[in-house]
């Protein structure tokens, strides 16, 4: 997994739940994108489901029981898409 990657995830993170006031290096790869780290709510995770299908090809069900780890940091989501992208 690259550095490329989490920077386009980042990017992709703020312009599409339009995060005002944070910039990319605002974002730590290992914070936590729901409850303490950005606070993101179960919308927010539909809306990141929604862009990687989108940008990569990549199918997330509300149901998947990997749900917790694939969307526990901006790391792990990129290990995540590094492996299941299909574009």
């Amino acid at each position: 997994m690259s550095d490329d990657l989490i920077s386009q995830l980042k990017t992709m993170l703020i312009e599409g739940l339009l995060l005002e006031d944070i910039v990319p290096d605002d974002l730590s790869p290992d914070d936590a994108l729901f409850g303490g780290g950005l606070g993101l709510d179960s919308i927010d995770a539909l809306e990141i489901g929604v862009m990687l299908d989108r940008q990569y090809g990549i199918k997330i069900t509300s149901g998947d029981e990997r749900n917790n780890q694939i969307f526990l940091s901006l790391r792990s989501l990129a290990e995540f898409v590094a492996a299941n992208r299909t574009r």
